[in-house]
């Protein structure tokens, strides 16, 4: 038709398929100037090209439909740039956000890439002062198998996302020193997250600087007494006291390998040897 444009045409200079034409038109976004009664066909009259370049432009900027839609009714350059000020602020948001992210991202990484080194120190314990960190914790309800570990590990990332707390993407749980020495090694009472500092959440326990021994258990989970057993071993031979519960931090775990062979912990105990003080 005369000064009109076909849907298909309208997709073809836009680059925006037939569907998502249809969609705008019953949303009321964007409506064509004039339907044919007797066939349907839709056409699109030259001035609103100008106005679906508006609407695909602020999409692009990350506008909600909804929100384009409510904007779009009654807009002008005042409205328009009070829209585009408020949008900034919503994408330097993001920006943080994705900066955060790709930092975890590139820890994880590092971790991954690291585990040649860990598995080659595979039951050999290494002595050395850990720096203050945090963990977000999630107690572990009895009778502390692995299925309420996992829970309570879940529950973490859960309460993490929503809050939108600076987390790493690693998980870890806190086994007492007492079920150790029982021999009920995978009986952990505490699952945790490592994370920033921050006061967005209460659940949150520092773990303070001081000197620590620690081992890399590598394979399932289910075998790690092996490696308590020589840490306990080593404290007992060279005179370390252990002062806390056990820590382990997962390197490798269901989060980065279908294989269990291929899992990682590392397991820290706080100690003291020769008067040596530590300060919880």
């Amino acid at each position: 038709m005369e000064n009109l444009f076909s849907i298909g045409e309208v997709s073809k200079y836009q680059n925006i398929s037939k569907q998502t034409l249809i969609f705008y038109d019953k949303i009321g976004l964007f409506r064509p100037a004039y339907v044919d009664p007797d066939n349907g066909y839709r056409y699109y009259s030259a001035g609103q090209i100008d106005y679906l370049d508006t609407i695909l432009i602020m999409k692009k900027i990350g506008f909600s439909l909804n929100e384009i839609k409510t904007h779009m009714q009654h807009y002008n350059i005042d409205s328009s740039l009070t829209a585009l000020r408020n949008q900034i602020s919503v994408i330097d948001r993001k920006i943080e956000e994705l900066r955060l992210i790709r930092s975890r991202v590139l820890h994880r990484c590092e971790q991954m890439e690291a585990s040649k080194t860990y598995r080659k120190n595979d039951n050999t314990v290494i002595v050395e002062d850990m720096d203050v960190q945090y963990i977000l914790f999630q107690p572990v309800e009895k009778p502390y198998t692995l299925k309420e570990i996992s829970i309570a590990t879940k529950k973490c990332f859960a309460s993490s996302f929503q809050k939108q707390l600076p987390i790493f993407f690693q998980s870890g749980v806190i086994v007492p020193l007492q079920h150790i020495r029982e021999g009920r090694f995978t009986e952990a009472v505490m699952a945790f997250l490592p994370i920033e500092k921050t006061d967005r959440a209460e659940n949150i326990k520092q773990l303070p600087a001081g000197k620590c021994v620690s081992i890399y258990h590598v394979g399932d989970y289910l075998s790690i007494g092996r490696s308590y057993q020589k840490l306990l071993s080593y404290c007992k031979n060279n005179s370390y006291k252990i002062l806390s519960d056990a820590y382990e931090f997962c390197i490798n775990d269901y989060l980065t390998s279908h294989d269990e062979n291929e899992y990682i912990t590392k397991i820290v105990f706080y100690v003291e040897q020769a008067g040596a003080a530590y300060s919880s």
